[in-house]
């Protein structure tokens, strides 16, 4: 589909349009990827289904500015690093990895709060991020922020095994939500980098981050085309308490689904999973059986609805307790 066509998507208010859209793209996921369904559940949150539940060590997330966040973006507030291991300085950062691989680790996932230029401070922690790969064969993913290419140099030399950078598709959006001064070019430019850096990324895309609305979505997804990613990761806002936006209602399962499909169409080969941050209760089963119907390749922490939805179809269903950006690992295109 052209752009024009996927914009159709996207601006459909039709049941009966959408659920033909879906169904195409569907019939996309499967021509390529077949049956395979893949189902993540990291150990940052509490997972327990009747299903699976995963290990409470496998796979934790480690913030290397504490709880410090420079932007305070409307939607978080720096909240998400409260339920983050702390870590400040190399030395503690290879402390903790030490002692998350003798309590049997597989991974981690490292971030932290950013810099007033929307950058996390991975710099100094390089080095033994290197280290943690060499010596303790962590499978080590990092959360980037906007990037440059030196820095993304230096993290493909270190063999991080991905970097996640969430892109935002809007000027206005990364003004006011992110309280950042910058435009839609600073993330093009850290797409770039990643891209001709070589190092393995894994773009998400935000939902509905402009006060619960679309606002800036497709040219994300455009904006992404560009670079060959080695998978796609769709998450949708949801309200944390505590934070400017808490009583802001999220978008409706219908808009997650738009996308997933529009994004499903746009990179017929490329693995995508829909993420971790997406609202609960009611909204995440209709969320997750769409998500299903627009031929994602991944849900990280699935409902039970989810689920039987999948084994009913009869998906060939694997879990696993890594991130779910390790999907394109798992699925060879």
């Amino acid at each position: 589909m052209n752009n024009k066509d996927i914009k159709k998507v996207f601006d459909t208010n039709s049941e009966e349009e959408l659920e033909a859209y879906l169904k195409e793209a569907q019939s996309v996921k499967r021509k390529k990827f077949g049956k395979r369904m893949h189902f993540y559940a990291p150990s940052f949150i509490y997972y327990k289904t009747s299903h699976y539940q995963p290990s409470p060590t496998d796979f934790p997330t480690i913030s290397v500015t504490g709880t410090s966040c420079a932007l305070k973006c409307k939607h978080c507030d720096g909240k998400v690093l409260n339920t983050m291991y702390s870590v400040t300085t190399p030395e503690k950062l290879l402390a903790l990895c030490m002692q998350l691989k003798r309590k049997g680790a597989l991974g981690c996932l490292i971030s932290g709060g950013c810099l007033p230029d929307g950058s996390v401070p991975l710099g100094k922690f390089i080095d033994v991020i290197g280290k943690v790969k060499r010596e303790l064969g962590l499978t080590v993913i990092v959360h980037t922020g906007i990037i440059d290419f030196n820095t993304a140099e230096k993290l493909r030399n270190a063999r991080v095994d991905a970097a996640l950078i969430d892109i935002i598709g809007s000027d206005e959006t990364i003004r006011e939500i992110y309280r950042l001064n910058v435009t839609v070019k600073a993330y093009e430019d850290s797409l770039r980098a990643l891209h001709e850096a070589r190092v393995a990324f894994v773009p998400h895309v935000i939902v509905g981050l402009h006060y619960g609305r679309s606002k800036g979505e497709l040219y994300a997804l455009q904006m992404i085309s560009k670079y060959q990613p080695s998978a796609l990761v769709i998450i949708a806002f949801m309200p944390i308490r505590g934070t400017e936006m808490e009583k802001v209602g999220p978008p409706k399962p219908t808009e997650i689904a738009k996308v997933i499909a529009s994004a499903r169409l746009m990179f017929p080969q490329t693995p995508i999973a829909l993420g971790c941050m997406r609202p609960k209760g009611k909204h995440r089963i209709e969320t997750d059986i769409l998500a299903l119907k627009a031929g994602v390749n991944a849900i990280a922490f699935p409902t039970e609805e989810a689920i039987a939805f999948a084994r009913k179809r009869r998906d060939e269903i694997n879990f696993s307790s890594l991130c779910c950006s390790q999907i394109f690992t798992e699925i060879k295109t």
